[in-house]
């Protein structure tokens, strides 16, 4: 295998493969194309803490030491994913790999937004593998994806969690540059998310196809007449799962600048939210909500927000 397949999806759909036109300047694979990052995160009995047991990043991806930031979880990490360049660029492939083992309680973000520039060849990818061993917490909660005027972009994450961890991932996608007169004005923003548990079962498959140019996303049924969508995937033991419904529910219900709902995946494995706002900030302090209620169930712990420079 060739080092640019090693960072390509090798399910890359024929709805983004469409826009597969050759780079003329600084192709796919040069310097700066590809960003890479290794994480592995385990609980240090001698610390008392979760700490970075294993740690490699190729810039355009970046991540700093883990930070302890959570005064009812003291032992928990907080990692902060850096991208230097400000944004992903045609042509460019991503990677991460995160393994989360021997009991980690672990947290991780971005610094900032994920912005997907404008580009007039070719599209860009992500690949997210998370592995979350027996005993561990893991919550993923990156800042909103940003897709350009023009913009071509395709994720796929895949969730390896044992049915006895608990794992926590959102994502929330706005229109565009809205400030600078941009809305949905993007090619392609396409959203992939699978998982299975420690035998390889599958516990669900999720895929979000958004191209605003060829499908209204403000008919009935797609956004309406909201911008900002978000959603948030919980996988955990079955016994958790009908309660952490019950309540996702009933708070969501109770907040008036979104609309969501919290379902059941297959095998009772976890829950899956959506949500649909106006403003990134209530999707997101509605993820915050569901992050609050997954602490207290599973943790009995709270959350007290995200603290960023």
């Amino acid at each position: 295998m060739s080092e640019i397949q090693y960072y390509t999806p090798n399910d890359i759909p024929p709805e983004v493969l469409a826009y597969d036109q050759k780079l003329d300047q600084l192709g796919i694979g040069k310097a700066g194309k590809i960003g890479a990052l290794v994480l592995r995160l385990e609980h240090s009995r001698q610390k008392n803490k979760t700490i970075i047991t294993e740690q490699y990043s190729r810039v355009p991806l970046f991540t700093q030491r883990a930070l302890y930031l959570e005064e009812s979880l003291p032992s928990m990490a907080y990692v902060f994913i850096i991208t230097p360049s400000g944004g992903i660029l045609q042509g460019d492939r991503y990677r991460m790999d995160i393994t989360v083992t021997n009991n980690a309680c672990a947290h991780i973000t971005t610094q900032g937004a994920t912005r997907i520039y404008r580009m007039e060849k070719n599209f860009a990818t992500q690949i997210v593998n998370v592995t979350v061993d027996e005993g561990c917490y893991f919550e993923f909660i990156p800042d909103q994806i940003i897709p350009y005027r023009d913009s071509r972009f395709y994720q796929t994450l895949n969730f390896k969690v044992h049915e006895n961890a608990t794992a926590v991932y959102s994502e929330m996608v706005v229109p565009g540059r809205v400030a600078s007169g941009e809305s949905f004005q993007y090619d392609i923003c396409y959203l992939k998310a699978e998982s299975r548990d420690n035998l390889n079962n599958m516990r669900f498959i999720d895929i979000a196809i958004l191209e605003p140019k060829k499908r209204a996303l403000s008919n009935i049924g797609i956004l309406g007449s909201h911008t900002v969508v978000g959603s948030v995937y919980v996988l955990t033991q079955n016994k958790h799962v009908k309660m952490l419904n019950d309540e996702v529910n009933t708070r969501l219900r109770s907040i008036d600048s979104i609309i969501g709902g919290s379902s059941i995946l297959p095998k009772s494995s976890g829950i899956v939210i959506r949500m649909l706002g106006s403003l990134a900030t209530d999707v997101r302090n509605a993820t915050f909500e569901v992050l609050k209620i997954v602490r207290k169930n599973i943790l009995n712990a709270s959350f007290s927000g995200l603290r960023k420079g």
